[in-house]
């Protein structure tokens, strides 16, 4: 098994035990990048660039910043993104 895949196998059962109403967001890079430029975070290339955005968001929201995009950052990562997306929409409407 990957280790990709069994990211998503502990994201899918933490979901589930901390109420993730919709299924999980996925750690993959892309979608880890595209949540983050959803926050305004620019992330260079390459897997080092990546691992240090993902340093910066977890020291600022209080996670321990050691770069892993696990469950627990994957979820906040994906509330906080989500929220700008809503308030970028109200504020267009």
């Amino acid at each position: 098994m990957t280790a990709r895949r069994m990211l998503s196998l502990v994201g899918t059962a933490v979901g589930g035990l901390i109420g993730w109403s919709e299924p999980p967001p996925s750690a993959d890079p892309a979608s880890l990048r595209t949540l983050l430029a959803d926050l305004g975070v620019r992330v260079g290339d390459g897997d080092e660039a990546l691992a240090e955005a993902l340093r910066e968001f977890q020291a600022r929201v209080g996670l321990r910043p050691d770069g892993v995009a696990g469950p627990r950052t994957v979820h906040v990562l994906s509330r906080y993104a989500k929220e700008v997306r809503d308030l970028r929409r109200t504020l267009a409407a």
